[in-house]
């Protein structure tokens, strides 16, 4: 079983100055503490304009950030939004391409589209069309990653001249695809798209397995048609997290957190109305705390509890837990805590056989993910001959007007800037 930690970087009211610069830096530090005991995945959301949820509206600065502190530990979107209102395809693949760079092969790409309305509509995206703006955008997001060049697209919903997205990835042909999954319909939907599910509904070991075996039958069916390049067949699911030898204490250090988590989820998604920069959901959750049920994470607890719990996760065909930790007040120092404690005296226990089980999985699902990618109708790639030049602004203007070029040469500095292409005129003349 793998292990991963989540960032939405949570950030409770009241805030001085220095709040989420301190935020962020602490998370930082936990990564860079998780990579070194030997964690598997960092996730970091993207969200936008939730506030006290979640501030953390460039992972991919994060990510970045993380990856030049760490070494092994894989860094990864859960997730970029991917309908084109809020990120067009090809910045996306962009992205991902450099953060897979300068993470030396590390990166993950979650998709998603989110079910807020202060996202939705702040970036006028119709709810009722999002499933499908996902769909178009992430395929042929895949597509830019994979080919050179990429032919060029009209969509529905977004379309681009053929160009060649660059830089490419050095995972190839493109990180391991995901996509966010709040219910077992969306599991199917992953299933079905060939990419790994993000689970964020925060179930026990009995629904996960439910979740994990249906999950598990679409892929080896002919309903998977993978709708990136590659099949990534796994399925992580969330959880909170706070470890300590005294089952009480590691729910005093954060069950409070995990609690306020779903609260505040809740008011953004759910219930809530939130009028932006003058509603405080930490007072309203401090109002109403009393009326809540308390928080039972299944990585809240003793480490003993956590093997137990963690066994019966494994055994339902969960491939990785992630780990809520960085939440409500929970305290940097509690954080680090457990972090240590957890990869003392859990993680080796949990990974004892995890290269068996990794090979017995890859033998098992190799002839399924074969069949799934004979499926796919794959984008035709350009002939040579039909890939369409772009000629550059000031050569356009001098092609239709013959004014002189837009552009003229400017020398100075040790760099020349010439008005026309020497090599162009000595094919001409036939001196090349």
């Amino acid at each position: 079983m793998r292990f991963g930690l989540i960032y939405e970087l949570q950030l409770p009211r009241p805030w001085d100055a220095e709040s989420e610069h301190r935020m962020v830096h602490h998370a930082l530090a936990e990564v860079e503490v998780a990579d070194h005991l030997g964690f598997d995945y960092v996730w970091a959301n993207e969200h936008h304009f939730l506030e006290e949820y979640s501030h953390n509206s460039a992972p991919e600065v994060f990510l970045a950030a993380a990856a030049g502190r760490t070494r092994q530990i894989h860094v990864g979107h859960a997730v970029v939004l991917s309908p084109p209102g809020y990120n067009p395809p090809a910045r996306v693949a962009e992205r991902i391409a450099m953060l897979d760079l300068v993470s030396s092969g590390r990166a993950e790409w979650g998709t998603g589209s989110s079910a807020s309305r202060a996202e939705l509509e702040g970036f006028n995206i119709d709810p009722a069309l999002k499933k499908l703006m996902w769909a178009e955008a992430t395929e042929q997001t895949a597509n830019m990653m994979a080919m050179s060049p990429y032919p060029g697209f009209q969509g529905q919903f977004f379309s681009m001249p053929s160009r060649n997205v660059i830089p490419k990835s050095l995972q190839k042909p493109h990180p391991p695809i995901w996509l966010a999954c709040s219910n077992k319909e969306t599991i199917h939907v992953a299933a079905r798209n060939g990419v790994g599910a993000l689970a964020f509904a925060f179930v026990d070991p009995t629904e996960a397995a439910k979740w994990a075996g249906e999950y598990y039958e679409i892929i080896k069916s002919d309903q998977c048609v993978p709708i990136g390049h590659t099949v990534n067949a796994n399925i992580a699911m969330a959880t909170g997290f706070s470890v300590h030898h005294d089952e009480a204490e590691a729910i005093r250090r954060g069950g409070e957190g995990f609690q306020f988590f779903g609260f505040a989820l809740g008011h953004h998604y759910v219930y809530g109305e939130h009028t932006p920069g003058v509603t405080n959901v930490w007072d309203r959750f401090q109002r109403g705390r009393d009326a809540l049920p308390p928080a039972i994470g299944n990585g809240i607890g003793t480490p003993a509890q956590l093997i137990d719990r963690l066994r019966q996760y494994q055994n339902a065909g969960v491939d990785q837990v992630i780990f809520v930790q960085q939440a409500g007040r929970n305290t940097h120092a509690d954080i680090i805590a457990s972090l240590e404690l957890f990869a003392a005296e859990v993680m080796p226990t949990m990974k004892a056989d995890q290269a068996a089980r990794d090979a017995r999985k890859q033998a098992e699902l190799a002839p399924y993910i074969e069949a799934a990618l004979k499926r796919k109708t794959w984008m035709r790639p350009l002939a040579p001959d039909a890939i369409p030049p772009i000629p550059a602004y000031g050569r356009s203007v001098v092609a239709t007007d013959g004014a002189p070029n837009a552009i003229a040469a400017r020398r100075g500095g040790g760099i020349n800037i010439p008005n026309e292409d020497p090599s162009e005129k000595l094919r001409a003349t036939g001196n090349d």
